[in-house]
């Protein structure tokens, strides 16, 4: 969600946001801690309560919209029918107004949770006496580097949790936009850490587990043949932004007026696939159009985009809500057809967009609200249109008890946020992100019978990470443990020494110490939302006092670095007099603890790179506004993340991380063949094949005309011959055919965290349905399973295991 445009709005929301939410305390309970429904005065749980309607001087049973024998749709088709048309309109915004007259009260929608309850935006989240913090876990580019599906259910599970105990406490309400799941398509973006990274595959299981967790009540999701439409949910989570969005400002390009040129390949391949797990595979009951255009239309005024993709081919059981200010952006900024206000209002919602969310800054409020009675007045828009919008909006609050309250979740309270076990699962999440990036002659971990003083040197944002390791979209932490903190509770004669943006006086007492540990890196003034990078580089002179300390050092150093995006530290990678690198990201606000924990090996690394981590000479070879993911010959450009670039820039690969322990990897399986029975002509699909090879009758298999029942099975023993146990990532990539012309190198279609033992070995079963785990997107943009031998390959780097797979396409008599 956009926080601000230009400086001159950041400077006016500052003031304007205090504003906002005092002016709409007496909206959602004031935080009175009795309830987030207030009605003259009283606090209320849930909207059909017969003492509320009393206290407005109406009786609930003339009013068919509370009756909760009746189905949920049937009940807000009432609901719908009562309000005038100017009461509709003003529902239409994420404040939305509510109407006295009917007993429907006030909403805010504005939620954000991306890694823990957070009262960013003029939303219901608020934090005060009753619930001073909430738990703030790691950033998710973090949490993704864990690639453990389990972790991120338990942390939308208890983000969930404490929202729903504040807002039975009156200081929350119950829809959040979140998570973010664009793709990081470029190591420059600045909002890399809000997401799980590069690869398409992971960010959509990341939404997916997320989703589940944020909305699923006791872990009961769709059942087979029920009325998506009337399953209860915990809170309402939504997929965002959507689509090819991943430029904020990169020179003279930013978010509100680019223009994403992108083949259809690449939408449906790496900008799309994210949203269409999110919504097919996690339900969500929301999703959120980006600012930017796509191929000339914006995203929230494309209806291929909204109603036929989203609601249409994905079947979203939710709603529709525009980014905020998009719909403003097309007029102001993109200055999209010359529209004015009601032409913009009116295309977005025949689009399918159901909710405007508004900036509310200069005057301004939503577009929506603002334009959508001229607009329905001036005959550009129906009045069915604005009453399909609020039949979405209003079947999600039913689904989420607002209208009659949800039982099993009502005896949450205080009690429930901020828990030690909510603390240490952010504990654990950010030690299971850790990724140990070098590790020369076992310098880590270090031995506290050896290591009895210590020198902790870097910039005191980094040593005192207070603010930084919470990153962006923060809420107010439960508590922060510090990377000092935590190594001083090992180490008590650890001694700091805080470096400017110039140089570093720490290489005196580094000699007189028995280990030195620098910390290092980014913050969010270099990458976050708003702000791209400008390149890959450490800034404020770190990587010339970095050296210096090493030079000084009798030991080879530790370094830490935190950050989102890659970092070239080819300087530390090639000195030998740094002994180590531990990437540690946003850790989060116990980050301090999950460090310690691994440098002085309570905890054996096992987390690895959501990202590419490229050398800064890449940069100076693709501009960001070019969006393909494949090299582009005409133009020089190599390609974008581990699919699609080979080239000598990359310093650590995506799923590059060491471990403490010594492991290898071994399987039974030399090799598998399939033969896919092709049904009819139509599921049969050319392909692009390289010059020379020889044609086939069937070439590929069209996914979308298949049974695809088709599977490859294999089991993998992972061993551990080292003396610690640990856990350890297994990663499972696809090759395509040689034969295959402007394929992906590889492409990640499994992965596993497990537990090994030291001294012991797991062994891990994989089975890879071939439709979806040898699969590609053909130039023509139908996804299709190649004819010929693909590879299985597992891992990478030293650890690897490969297999080749036969797939033979035969035609139905």
């Amino acid at each position: 969600v956009a926080m601000a445009s230009s400086l001159r709005h950041c400077v006016l929301l500052a003031s304007l946001l205090c504003a906002v939410s005092v002016a709409f305390t007496s909206v959602s309970g004031g935080g009175s801690g009795l309830g987030p429904i207030t009605t003259n005065g009283r606090n209320y749980t849930k909207v059909c309560d017969p003492a509320r309607f009393a206290a407005m001087g109406l009786e609930m049973g003339g009013f068919r919209y509370c009756d909760a024998s009746l189905p949920y749709a049937e009940r807000v088709r009432d609901l719908v029918g009562r309000l005038t048309l100017e009461e509709k309109v003003r529902n239409l915004g994420d404040r939305a107004e509510g109407a006295a007259r009917v007993g429907l009260p006030p909403y805010l929608w504005w939620g954000e949770a991306l890694h823990g309850v957070s009262d960013t935006g003029p939303g219901g989240t608020r934090f005060g006496d009753v619930v001073p913090g909430a738990t703030s876990f790691p950033l998710v580019i973090n949490s993704a580097a864990a690639f453990n599906e389990t972790l991120w259910g338990a942390i939308g599970g208890a983000v969930s949790t404490e929202i729903r105990a504040m807002y039975n406490l009156g200081h929350a309400e119950l829809t959040y936009w979140s998570p973010n799941i664009n793709v990081v398509r470029d190591p420059r973006w600045g909002r890399a850490s809000e997401t799980p990274g590069e690869d398409p595959f992971v960010v959509g299981r990341y939404s997916v587990n997320f989703v589940r967790a944020m909305q699923d009540i006791d872990g009961a999701g769709p059942g087979p043949g029920a009325d998506p439409f009337a399953r209860p949910i915990k809170v309402s989570s939504c997929c965002k932004h959507y689509a090819a969005y991943d430029v904020d400002a990169w020179l003279t390009a930013d978010r509100l007026t680019f223009d994403a040129r992108v083949e259809e390949r690449d939408m449906i391949e790496t900008f799309e696939r994210p949203f269409e797990m999110c919504v097919r595979d996690g339900d969500a009951s929301c999703v959120m159009c980006s600012y930017n255009r796509i191929n000339g239309v914006p995203a929230c005024a494309n209806a291929r985009l909204l109603s036929e993709t989203v609601r249409g081919e994905w079947q979203l059981h939710g709603y529709i809500v525009s980014d905020c200010d998009s719909v403003r952006v097309m007029v102001r900024d993109a200055k999209w057809l010359g529209y004015n206000g009601v032409e913009a209002t009116a295309a977005a919602m025949k689009a399918g967009l159901d909710l405007d969310c508004g900036m509310y800054w200069e005057g301004a409020q939503d577009f929506f609200t603002a334009f959508g009675l001229d607009a329905v007045r001036q005959g550009k828009l129906r009045e069915s249109e604005v009453d399909n919008a609020l039949r979405n909006l209003y079947l999600t609050l039913m689904r989420l008890g607002f209208f009659d309250g949800i039982p099993e979740l009502e005896s949450l309270g205080a009690d429930d946020v901020c828990t030690e076990e909510h603390k240490e699962l952010a504990a654990d999440a950010a030690r299971q992100g850790m990724v140990l990036i070098k590790n020369d002659h076992g310098r880590l971990p270090l031995d506290t019978n050896k290591v009895h003083s210590l020198s902790l040197v870097g910039l005191l944002q980094h040593i005192n990470a207070t603010d930084v390791m919470l990153g962006d979209y923060r809420g107010k932490p439960c508590r922060v443990v510090t990377p000092y903190d935590a190594i001083r509770k090992v180490v008590s004669a650890t001694s700091a020494h805080v470096c400017d943006d110039g140089a570093c006086g720490a290489a005196a007492d580094v000699k007189t110490v028995d280990a030195t540990i620098v910390i290092a890196g980014l913050n969010m003034s270099v990458e976050k939302e708003g702000n791209d990078r400008e390149d890959l580089l450490l800034p404020w002179n770190q990587t010339n006092w970095i050296n210096a300390v090493a030079e000084a050092s009798p030991y080879p150093i530790i370094l830490v670095i935190i950050s989102a995006g890659g970092v070239d530290v080819s300087f530390a990678q090639n000195n030998p007099k740094i002994g180590a690198i531990l990437w540690a990201g946003y850790p989060g606000e116990e980050g301090g603890t999950a460090i310690a924990d691994v440098l002085f090996g309570k905890y054996n690394p096992g987390g690895r790179l959501p990202l590419t981590w490229y050398k800064n000479e890449y940069i100076s070879k693709i501009p960001m506004t070019s969006m393909a993911l494949r090299p582009v010959a005409d133009k020089g450009y190599p390609g974008r993340t581990y699919k699609f670039y080979g080239g000598p820039e990359v310093l650590y690969p995506f799923g590059h991380g060491l471990s403490y322990s010594n492991l290898s990897y071994a399987s039974d399986t030399t090799g598998a063949s399939v033969t896919a029975r092709v049904a009819a002509w139509e599921s049969c699909k050319q392909l692009t094949r390289k010059l020379g090879t020889a044609p086939l009758a069937c070439p590929a298999v069209n996914v979308a005309g298949h049974g695809c029942q088709e599977e490859v099975s294999f089991s993998l023993t992972v061993a551990n011959r080292g003396s610690r146990d640990g856990t350890h990532v297994v990663l499972v990539y696809t090759v395509p055919p040689a034969e295959v012309d402007d394929a992906p190198l590889k492409q990640l279609v499994a992965f596993r965290r497990v537990f090994v033992p030291a001294g012991a070995a797991v062994q891990v079963p994989f089975t890879l349905n071939v439709c979806k785990a040898f699969a590609i997107v053909e130039e023509t943009a139908y996804t299709v399973v190649p004819s010929g031998v693909s590879t299985v390959l597992v891992g990478d780097e030293a650890l690897s295991f490969s297999f080749p797979v036969k797939i033979e396409l035969a035609m139905k008599d």
